[in-house]
This record gives structure tokens, sequence and C-alpha cells, in this order.
């Protein structure tokens, strides 16, 4: 049996990052419930290219495997820092690359981070209407994290895990079989 793929993007330049920090924790709880074969990446994995490209046709080598990772996911988590209530320019141009039949049906956890509560919104504000756009189905629940919730940019607040056990739980409407194949397996 081929291993389904979830990919992860974190919208961020910064290393090391909260926001890739809540990424991986999401992807590898999902991971290792689902039995994914996964790979994460940020904005530096997809190079500078990124900048000057108008069309994905003008991405160097580097960036068009990151976007072809992400169109042949059967899953996606998707972070994204919090800049003045958004996602970062580059981050949404990324997305902008992305035909938007490439997406269509595929679930997507959102999740993204900031300085305090001021920016919970965001997630759905601004990544959940994104995402509707390409016709993807995001997830119920949406996972927020403030600077408070990690302790060396890892996941340190209680509440902030048990919201992500919650939204890892809602990919089995998708993958109804996986968990009793893993259990099966151990």
């Amino acid at each position: 049996m081929v291993a389904r793929k979830l990919v992860g993007i974190a919208g961020s330049f910064n290393r090391p990052s909260k926001t890739y920090a809540l990424v991986q924790n999401v992807a590898e709880l999902a991971t290792n419930q689902y039995g994914f074969a996964s790979s994460i990446y940020d904005l530096s994995d997809v190079g500078p290219s990124l900048g000057a490209a108008q069309w994905r046709k003008d991405l160097d080598d580097q960036a068009k495997r990151v976007i072809e990772d992400i169109v042949a996911s059967d899953v996606l988590v998707i972070g994204s820092p919090t800049y003045k209530g958004s996602y970062p320019g580059l981050f949404k141009h990324l997305i902008d690359l992305i035909d938007p039949h490439e997406l269509r049906a595929k679930p997507i956890i959102i999740t993204a981070t900031g300085g305090g509560d001021r920016h919970a919104l965001m997630v759905e504000h601004q990544l959940r209407p994104l995402f509707g756009f390409f016709m993807a189905h995001t997830l119920p629940t949406a996972v927020y994290a403030s600077d408070r919730d990690f302790t060396d940019y890892k996941i340190s607040s209680e509440p902030l895990s048990k919201r992500i056990d919650e939204v890892v739980g809602e990919l089995s409407a998708f993958f109804p079989g996986a968990t009793a194949l893993l259990a099966a397996a151990e």
C-alpha cells in the first residue's frame, strides 16, 4: 500500500520559528496517528526565486519541487505567522502560484502564530477564506498559538496541545481506516 502524504508549510523565513514548530507538532501527531509520510517546508526551503516569479514556470527547480509536493499531498498543514493581522505577502505569493483546482477537496489544517491574543481570529478571517477560494476542506478546528504557548520553540501549553489533538482527530473523517490499520500493525 502506498503511504498517504502530508505536507506542512510554515509561511515564515525565520529559523528557529514558532510557526514552523507549530506546523511540525501538528504534522508529527497526524503522521503518527494516521501513518502518513510527511515533509515540512518553510519559505527558506522554497528559496530565493519565489519573490521574483510571476508564474510557476519562473521558479527554480527547488521551489517547483516544493509546490509539486504541496499539490501531490493528501493533506496539508498550513501555518502562518501573523503580520499586521494577516499572513506574510510571500506566503500568499506561494499560494497564488498554485492553480485553484490543485487544492480542490484537499483536507487542510490551518494554523497561525502571533505575539498575543489580538490576532487569534487570523485563522478564521484570513486563512479559512483563502483556502475556501481553492474549494479545499479546511478542518473545522483552527489552531492559533501565541508567544506564551511556547518555551524555547517547543509547545508548552496544555490547552494548545488539546486543540491540536482535536484538529488531528478531525482528519479521521477523511482517513477513516487509517487509525485501525496502524493499531493492527502494532
